[in-house]
């Protein structure tokens, strides 16, 4: 079937003793024996749980990996990933990062001996120059957090593949519906699914998608033995949600086009970064590996000074932290998202305090337009009589 139908039809067919459309909350964990060296496949509900499972089951499906697991937040995912590694081990990773990345990265992995290098995955040469003994994987984040930074995922995989390299994609901003790494040859996905799978600001969870036995059976383990597994409430509002994320992501793409385009052409506005607009660098590589585009992208005011006024003055579009929800978000990455990194890090990749991030919700995009146009409309007149 098409991703749409599968999308729709998550859980529907799983429980046929009772033909529930909606699979069911199973909220025990523990589960009986029916005798003595016998189970019905589920034990305990950290290792295992009937709605986790048909959630985990439909996840892997939609990225065709050969396993997939759900945990309580983009985080404790994120966190699951990493214990692959150990003491000495060096990982390559995307420039423009995520600030929550960064901050687990180097306030906490390094205690535990573990590296990391930051460097445009893009850059095969600037790569080959990072590689250490010691180095074991390449993270990717495509597009990034906030700069919307575009790498060429199957190149990179093939490199990392001769180097004896694993891959890992953060697919948090486009999802299975517009971009399938494990397809392009990465061997571990990740999605923060609080964002666009959930898709209403309403569950925090995370998912992990693997390719290859030896690697699923690891993360496997990992994910029983550490623990921070999604509990079977929020496992039933993620497939919630990600059932209408076919419908959800044509709107978010539209509409954030159409945001875009209008802040492109707006004088008061330096630079917008959304793959979409034909001068972005990453555009045609985007049109190669991907179906579409996401709805969050960021765009660099010309003067600091309407970022705070601006902020204020939104009445529709909220001033908040987090993406991917149906209602739209703006949000100030220099103190909010990336305040984890430190401030000649964040200048350098240009996440600056000109710098806003809009997440496009489903609005009406005339709305939206009018919203944000009378809130910069206001901030030029404060600066000005000021």
């Amino acid at each position: 079937m098409n991703i749409e139908s599968r999308l729709a039809q998550i859980g529907s067919q799983e429980d046929p003793r009772t033909g529930a459309v909606n699979y069911p909350i199973y909220q025990s964990t523990a589960f009986r024996h029916p005798r003595l060296g016998q189970s019905t496949g589920f034990d305990y509900s950290r290792t295992k749980s009937p709605t986790r499972s048909v959630l985990e089951q439909a996840a892997a499906d939609l990225e065709n990996a050969d396993g997939g697991f759900a945990c309580s937040s983009g985080m404790a995912a994120l966190t699951t990933i990493f214990a692959l590694f150990g003491q000495g081990d060096h990982l390559i990773v995307s420039l423009d990062l995520y600030g929550g990345t960064y901050r687990l990265l180097e306030q906490i992995l390094s205690r535990y001996g573990i590296t990391a290098s930051y460097v445009d995955t893009n850059d095969i040469e600037a790569m080959e120059e990072l590689c250490t003994a010691g180095t074991k994987a390449v993270l990717i984040e495509t597009p990034t957090n906030p700069l919307m930074m575009i790498t060429d995922i199957e190149k990179v995989a093939a490199w990392a593949k001769s180097k004896g390299f694993l891959t890992i994609v953060d697919n948090t901003l486009l999802t299975p519906f517009l971009q399938r790494p494990l397809d392009l040859g990465a061997d571990i996905v990740i999605h923060s699914a609080t964002k666009y799978l959930g898709g209403h600001n309403d569950v925090l969870a995370g998912l992990i998608m693997t390719k290859g036995e030896e690697l699923t059976k690891k993360m496997g383990f990992l994910h029983n033995s550490l623990g921070a597994v999604l509990g079977p409430q929020d496992s039933y509002l993620l497939m919630r949600g990600m059932k209408t994320l076919a419908l959800r992501m044509e709107r978010h793409e539209y509409n954030s086009v159409k945001m875009a385009e209008w802040l492109k052409a707006h004088p008061a506005v330096e630079e917008v970064y959304h793959p979409a607009l034909p001068h972005h660098p990453g555009h045609e590589i985007q049109k190669r590996q991907s179906s579409g585009n996401t709805g969050i992208f960021s765009f660099r005011m010309k003067d600091a000074r309407t970022v705070e006024p601006i902020l204020r003055h939104l009445k529709l579009i909220a001033f908040a932290e987090s993406l991917g929800g149906v209602e739209s978000l703006l949000t100030y990455p220099a103190i909010q998202t990336h305040a984890d990194i430190p401030e000649e890090i964040r200048k350098k990749v240009g996440v600056d305090d000109r710098l806003l991030r809009f997440s496009v919700g489903i609005e009406h995009i005339e709305d939206l337009i009018a919203d944000l146009g009378a809130a910069i409309d206001a901030a030029l007149q404060e600066i000005e009589g000021a």
